[in-house]
């Protein structure tokens, strides 16, 4: 079942069949049962509004409070300059609803009707599932043997803590110093293979 908390705003005095018939119409329109509601909440200036508090007592959940400047704080759909010049934040509701983290699934609803605007806001939102576990991201050790079989692959050779290890230069180290570097067309006279031509290389050892 889902874990739904309500945000809820009212006028000063509003009434509490109000405050809960709201309510229950915001449920309906996400298809929820009042048993999913796990929390009322609102700004910390409402929490003894006689209405809210006889809410949250009908549905047997805690109202939660939180500041406005907490409030003023988090990201909504639907702020208001009303609400913002009468309590310090531009959303109860919504932000009340939103401030624990989760999905808003019903926006900022409110009562009355058009020929009597209501006095009371609420917005729905439905926490993340405590049972569902986040997606595990590799720690970076976890990727250094991919990465060794990749470069593996390749032409270089790979070290111990996966790191490609550069390749000697041809003619370095092998044994075939000055030996390649000298070698010549066999029709050039001075081609060094021609056992009755004497030709110094002029790598020294101290250079090889």
């Amino acid at each position: 079942m889902s874990a739904l908390v309500v945000g809820v705003g009212a006028r000063r005095g509003a009434p509490f069949d109000e405050v809960l018939g709201l309510v229950r119409r915001a449920l309906r329109e996400a298809g929820e049962a009042s048993e999913a509601v796990v929390a009322l909440a609102t700004v910390d200036g409402k929490a003894a509004e006689p209405g809210l508090v006889a809410a949250a007592a009908a549905l047997g959940v805690p109202l939660r409070t939180y500041s406005a400047r907490e409030l003023a704080l988090v990201p909504v759909p639907h702020p208001s300059g009303a609400a913002r010049d009468a309590v310090g934040t531009p959303s109860v509701a919504e932000a009340a609803a939103l401030a624990g983290g989760g999905e808003l699934v019903v926006p900022k609803r409110k009562s009355g009707t058009e020929g009597r605007p209501g006095g009371v806001t609420c917005a729905i939102v439905r926490l993340p599932d405590p049972d569902v576990a986040a997606p595990r991201v590799p720690e970076a050790a976890e990727l250094v043997p991919e990465e060794a079989g990749r470069r593996a692959a390749g032409s270089g050779t790979m070290s111990s803590a996966g790191v490609e290890a550069p390749t000697a230069p041809a003619g370095r180290g092998s044994g075939r110093v000055g030996h390649d570097r000298y070698r010549q067309d066999p029709q050039d006279p001075q081609d060094p293979q021609d056992p009755h031509h004497r030709h110094h290389s002029p790598v020294s050892e101290e250079n090889v």
